[in-house]
């Protein structure tokens, strides 16, 4: 198995959305100032590992409109190395609404669009059996048969290759049902090395299992040498071969909770790469998280190498 800890770099799969997002609180049905950005949960990890330090090089589909370029523009400003088929399908659209001060809505337009066309052949073979680490998620393979046979042939080659897959359940229910999730994620999951979920994500894979410690044990029983269940403000609780590790969060005061989960999964992975211990990686990936749930956006609060200490100091300091 190639080791993680000799800075290699990490390859994700996925699709990167355009998202129109209500600057202001308030039905949408009124009008709104929209944010034009991006997201995905694949190019969120991959963007906090580079911010980190890490190599990270994302595969996908991108149409070739003016927000795929915008697309590709962003992730490489980044430092994020792209392998990107070009396709004459839409870019995928997230809206996003912000109904009251804690409460937003979601609606994706993905269907027919450029990421929902990957296909096998756009995941180049000696591109992943020479990463550190294959992270894959649930979203992608929840876009179609295409996206699926493609996420199973990049762990393929990752397995034959003895390259260690990360895979962030990561359920959406607008885009499968809880059942399809857990049959289509099983065989992932168990060729996988590495798992996080969130508790109720834990039990599409193990659903008489309850409780962070037997969810971990059970999925690791499937399989994996490790598995993180994130805990929201509770923190995450760690199986990692065999031993147990328990992580606080982090005390932020919460702006937006989106990309949280792809944050932590980001600084858990960007310390792998960089051969810390499972103490340090849990310890970056719960500042990840909190720098995600105390900034707007997906990813674009992600915090530098050099900026890891300023949630150290909780109250209100200007620097």
């Amino acid at each position: 198995m190639n080791d993680p800890s000799q800075q290699g770099y990490l390859v994700t799969v996925g699709e990167v959305l355009a998202v129109l997002a209500a600057s202001d609180t308030g039905p949408l049905a009124l009008g709104s100032d929209l944010r034009l950005g991006l997201a995905g949960a694949e190019s969120n990890v991959a963007v906090g590992v580079s911010r980190l330090g890490g190599s990270a090089t994302w595969i996908g589909r991108v149409s070739d409109d003016a927000l795929g370029d915008l697309i590709l523009r962003e992730l490489r400003a980044e430092g994020v190395t792209t392998v990107a088929a070009r396709d004459r399908a839409p870019t995928s659209l997230l809206l996003r609404e912000r109904r009251t001060a804690t409460h937003s809505r979601t609606r994706y337009y993905r269907t027919h669009t450029a990421g929902a066309r990957l296909s096998p052949g756009d995941i180049p073979e000696d591109l992943v059996a020479g990463a550190a680490v294959l992270h894959i998620t649930g979203i992608t393979p929840a876009l179609g048969e295409g996206p699926a046979r493609a996420v199973t042939r990049a762990v393929d080659i990752a397995v034959d290759a003895g390259v260690p897959v990360s895979l962030d359940i990561n359920f959406r229910s607008l885009l499968w049902h809880e059942q399809e999730a857990g049959r289509t994620l099983l065989p992932l999951l168990r060729r996988s090395d590495l798992v996080f979920a969130g508790p109720h994500e834990a039990r599409l894979m193990v659903p008489d299992a309850d409780g962070p410690e037997e969810l971990a044990k059970r999925i690791c029983d499937l399989g994996p040498a490790g598995a993180v269940i994130k805990l929201g403000a509770e923190g995450a609780y760690a199986l990692l071969d065999g031993r147990e590790h328990r992580q606080p969060a982090v005390p932020v005061t919460l702006h937006d909770s989106v990309g949280a989960g792809d944050a932590f999964a980001a600084g858990y992975l960007a310390e792998l790469l960089a051969g810390e211990p499972p103490e340090k990686r849990l310890r970056t990936a719960a500042l990840l998280g909190a720098f995600a749930v105390s900034t707007t956006g997906d990813w674009e609060g992600l915090p530098r190498r050099n900026e890891l200490d300023l949630l150290d100091h909780y109250d209100d300091i200007v620097r």
